[in-house]
């Protein structure tokens, strides 16, 4: 299994390693490149952070959760190759050294490998960017400072390397790397007990922290059919392999609670990197993706050699763990019907930033002439899957949109959901939060203030 890819402007083929083995690994122990550090392993901290440029541009991503195929004619920076052939400082570093940056320093080369792919994709939105790089000295003044500091110079040329022009497809006993739908499914046919990974954001932790020992791999982000989105007078169209930072970018000015929803699912480089399909086929019952889509009608579609079938989203949970998925069958894409923008996603954390949701409630309400027309809510953690509110939705269609409508509506919700007691929360926190949550859309609507950083006494 040969893999070929752009490292530091020098093309490199590497062969014979395991096709789980990640580049953070090759990195430090094969290239001596260790500048790239080993934090958290499994793609919290940020200090393993590298460049990537491919056909869908420059990023910034975890190194401890991305394998080496997944690197196949792409183009790899690490800290060490960011300086230009003269020596040059990239402005960053340059910047971080000016403005006194670095204290330890072990998170220094992550925050600078964030801090440029930024700066070639002129992002300023530097709190966001660098959410996934933890300081544990907490020095991020000093390096918020040398980020903007940093936004007036130009990109350097040195970095405007694309990519390795590969075109054949990866294939060994273990591995597949496909570069069409068709391929995929007639491999998968004949190996439905392979592992399909798209990002490796959720397969990396089993990697690392399991010790999981994969037989079969289908690495699927290569495959362009996969990574489309289509918008038309009908709605968007959504292809599985689209990452959660394209996903923003498409719903962030139609569906502006969905895309902060997206902002807030992972670190940049977690968004970079995890694709919708991964986080619909995962079946997770905390998975932030599904309670929205389902929320907007959304249609799953699917794929098992020449056959192509579709379902309600909902449709696709059957029970923990469980999902609606053929032998063999894989999804392609999802679809959002055209509508109005009554969407508002609520995601409950103990942490803003990075954080697994307590529960993730989901709302969609439609009315007219002062009355409830539609009514579609879902939630993720208060049930063993993303499970629409059916009994509440029942109770508000048809009723004026009033407080005595909510009042008797919130009630229903102890109908539809049996929640858990677990470490993120007690069942009676997730059922009481639910009612809640519905009074915060409803009083939304009035324009009172409900976020804690807009409420005043």
């Amino acid at each position: 299994m040969k893999i070929e890819f752009l490292l530091n402007g020098e093309a490199v083929t590497v062969d014979g390693n395991s096709p789980t083995r990640t580049l953070l690994d090759y990195l430090r122990e094969e290239c001596g490149l260790t500048g790239t550090k080993e934090g958290c392993n499994e793609g919290d901290c940020g200090a393993c952070s590298i460049m990537i440029t491919d056909d869908d541009g420059t990023k910034a991503l975890n190194a401890c959760i991305l394998f080496l195929p997944q690197l196949h004619g792409k183009s790899v920076h690490t800290v060490e190759g960011l300086a230009a052939p003269d020596g040059t400082l990239h402005p960053v570093q340059s910047e971080m050294i000016e403005n006194h940056g670095s204290q330890c320093g072990f998170c220094t080369p992550g925050f600078i490998m964030s801090m440029a792919a930024a700066h070639q994709n002129s992002e300023t939105n530097h709190d966001d960017v660098l959410a996934g790089n933890l300081c544990r000295c907490t020095g991020y003044v000093p390096i918020i400072r040398a980020a903007r500091a940093a936004e007036k110079f130009a990109k350097p040329k040195h970095l405007q390397i694309n990519k390795l022009p590969v075109t054949k497809t990866i294939q060994s006993k273990r591995v597949f790397v496909p570069k069409t739908s068709d391929e995929l499914a007639d491999w998968y046919i004949k190996n439905p007990d392979a592992t399909l990974i798209g990002g490796a954001t959720d397969v990396g932790l089993w990697i690392n922290k399991d010790l999981c020992d994969l037989s079969s791999i289908a690495f699927i982000g290569q495959i362009d059919e996969l990574r489309g989105i289509e918008i038309s007078d009908s709605g968007m169209a959504i292809g599985a392999s689209v990452t959660l930072s394209q996903l923003h970018k498409a719903v962030e000015k139609k569906y502006a609670s969905l895309g902060e929803l997206v902002r807030r699912y992972g670190s940049t480089q977690v968004r970079n990197a995890a694709t919708i399909g991964g986080n619909i086929a995962n079946g997770s019952p905390i998975g932030d993706g599904p309670p929205a889509l389902i929320a907007l009608g959304a249609q799953l579609y699917l794929r098992r050699g020449d056959d192509f079938r579709n379902m309600a989203l909902e449709d696709y949970f059957i029970d923990y763990g469980k999902q609606d998925r053929k032998i063999g069958e894989f999804i392609i894409g999802i679809a959002i019907p055209e509508q109005p923008n009554n969407l508002k996603c609520y995601k409950i954390t103990k942490r803003f930033d990075q954080d697994i949701s307590t529960l993730c409630g989901c709302f969609n309400i439609t009315r007219h002439s002062g009355k409830i027309t539609s009514a579609r809510i879902a939630f993720g953690g208060m049930a063993e899957t993303p499970k629409r509110a059916t009994s509440v939705e029942i109770a508000l269609i048809g009723k004026p949109w009033t407080q005595d409508t909510i009042t008797a509506a919130v009630t229903k919700f102890s109908t539809d959901y049996q929640p858990i007691s677990d470490v993120r929360a007690s069942a009676a926190y997730r059922a009481q939060t639910a009612q809640n949550l519905l009074q915060r859309y409803f009083d939304e609507t009035f324009g009172h203030a409900t976020n804690v950083l807009e409420v005043t006494p």
